[in-house]
């Protein structure tokens, strides 16, 4: 194994850790819902800016399939099963778009937006197929509650977040999703 593959599989390993640890950790501070701050969502965001699409889809895919298998949290369905598809689209989706802007701090922004947005419409179509398309259990006004409106404070808490961890990283040099002509 190359030394490049070895650290992705390090620091994928560390993000999953995290998105087992962090719900708890925001619960020891007071944040009760996982569902308004979104901690899971931070270590799988993180590790597609680190490590790339696919290392990042499958931390995206196995954090919340494993942690509800671990601690019954989140239910398996169908929260951690959409959850699955739309952690593995934030992995992705950071990992390409990353890759593909210029490394300029502006563009964390651009990428995690993006990707955030990606994601989300991910989730809820996987959440819309899991009830069997019917809108009396997963409507738009649902999906715009649940994905949006209710997770707000999450999608703030990352847009502040992330990107000086990312930037931060990459000046340490310590990220491995990048261009070599950067």
């Amino acid at each position: 194994m190359n030394p490049t593959t070895v650290r992705k599989l390090v620091y994928a390993a560390l993000c999953l850790c995290l998105g087992l640890a962090m719900p708890w950790i925001f619960h020891l501070f007071g944040a009760v819902s996982g569902q308004i701050f979104l901690p899971m969502h931070i270590p799988v965001l993180l590790c597609g800016f680190i490590c790339g699409p696919l290392w990042g889809a499958a931390v995206g895919v196995i954090a919340p399939l494993l942690r509800s298998v671990l601690f019954q949290s989140p239910p398996m369905f169908p929260v951690a099963i959409s959850m699955a598809f739309e952690l593995a689209v934030y992995g992705v989706a950071t990992g390409i778009i990353y890759k593909l802007l210029p490394k300029k701090f502006s563009y964390i922004y651009v990428t995690l937006i993006a990707s955030m947005i990606i994601g989300r419409v991910a989730g809820g179509i996987a959440q819309f197929a899991l009830l069997g398309f019917d809108p009396a259990k997963f409507s738009h006004p649902m999906f715009f509650s649940a994905y949006f409106v209710g997770a707000l404070p999450g999608i703030i808490l990352h847009i502040a977040l992330i990107p000086p961890i990312v930037w931060t990283l990459r000046r340490f040099k310590l990220t491995v999703n990048e261009n070599t002509d950067t």
